[in-house]
């Protein structure tokens, strides 16, 4: 996480006195280290000796029991999680350890990605068989179908204020019929939800560290992964997708064929990435956050990409060409 230079107001200074107090430290500098899509903030507590990072997440907006709850299941299953030594969620702060600046975005590129593939295929694993999925929410049909409906109800509609028509909604509720079933079909596992370059820290200690995954859920077994290629920092050829999904495919379904597994991983690519337009318009409309309306048009590059592989999806292909990209 780096730095940014804001003010900071009420809510970050409060919680400042609150995190000093509660590490029995007579003052301590406070940096701000980062804001996301969500309502939640982060702070860096440092003295000379050490450092902290602080999470506010204002309670009216964000609920931070799901952060605690994920993280005891990640440390009982030995994924590298920051460790909670202070919380408040009736004020809505968390002290956490600092995992410091190493985000893999940084680290993650076309010459480096040999090196790093394998202790995040490591990763991948020890989330998918390890990490207890029992009793979280369940990512079902319902809540697919509402994170599919963000690409026709914010971009589509609110963005583009754009029509299909009565074949267009036709070739779409095929499309979200057969990406929902196959989803379903998978086997259901821990999900972080939003695994990706810039929720992943290399530690002090060289180990890959797992950062935001309070959204996790009970879901299908192909999603991280596919979270993974289909990355909003960095784009990779498709015969370097394929040579990486068998590898996964042997660690996580050994039972599947390469092709079934293919396809797995590739119609689930369609349902996060649909959602992650969508997500993005809503962001900039409801919730006035204009830096990320602007990526939209490298997740429809990885939209048509796929789409055309799969004989399934061809009248839907042939609409989402006609439809506008604008940022």
């Amino acid at each position: 996480m780096r730095r940014m230079e804001i003010e900071l107001d009420e809510r970050a200074r409060a919680g400042h006195r609150w995190a000093v107090e509660n590490l029995g430290l007579a003052e301590a500098k406070i940096n701000v280290l980062a804001a996301d899509a969500s309502f939640r903030r982060y702070f860096r507590i440092h003295n000379q000796a050490n450092s902290w990072v602080l999470m506010d997440a204002p309670p009216e907006q964000e609920d931070s029991a799901p952060f605690v709850a994920v993280s005891q299941r990640l440390h009982q299953a030995g994924v590298r999680a920051p460790e909670i030594y202070a919380q408040d969620l009736t004020q809505g702060y968390l002290l956490l350890e600092d995992f410091g600046d190493s985000l893999l975005r940084e680290l993650l590129s076309t010459d480096s990605a040999e090196h790093w593939m394998p202790p995040l295929f490591d990763l991948l694993s020890e989330l998918a068989l390890n990490v207890n999925a029992q009793g979280l929410p369940a990512w079902d049909r319902p809540r697919l179908q509402e994170e599919l409906d963000l690409f026709t109800d914010w971009y589509l509609a609110r963005h583009l204020a754009h029509d299909w028509g009565p074949s267009g909604r036709a070739a779409w509720q095929a499309l979200c019929e057969q990406l929902i079933e196959r989803a379903e079909a998978q086997p259901q596992v821990f999900v972080h939800r939003d695994f990706h370059s810039c929720n992943l820290l290399l530690t002090g200690a060289q180990q890959l560290g797992v950062i935001d995954f309070q959204d996790a859920v009970r879901g299908p077994l192909s999603y991280d992964f596919a979270s993974l290629l289909w990355d909003r920092y960095i784009h990779w050829p498709r015969h370097r997708i394929e040579a990486w999904s068998e590898q996964m495919r042997q660690r996580l379904a050994p039972d599947r064929t390469p092709q079934d597994w293919q396809c797995d991983v590739d119609w689930m690519g369609l349902q996060r990435n649909l959602k992650i337009v969508g997500i993005f318009a809503r962001l900039h409309y409801r919730d006035g956050k204009a830096g990320y309306l602007h990526m939209a048009p490298q997740f429809f590059a990885y939209l048509r990409d796929v789409l055309p592989r799969y004989q399934a999806f061809k009248d839907f292909d042939a609409i989402l060409e006609d439809l506008p990209c604008a940022p």
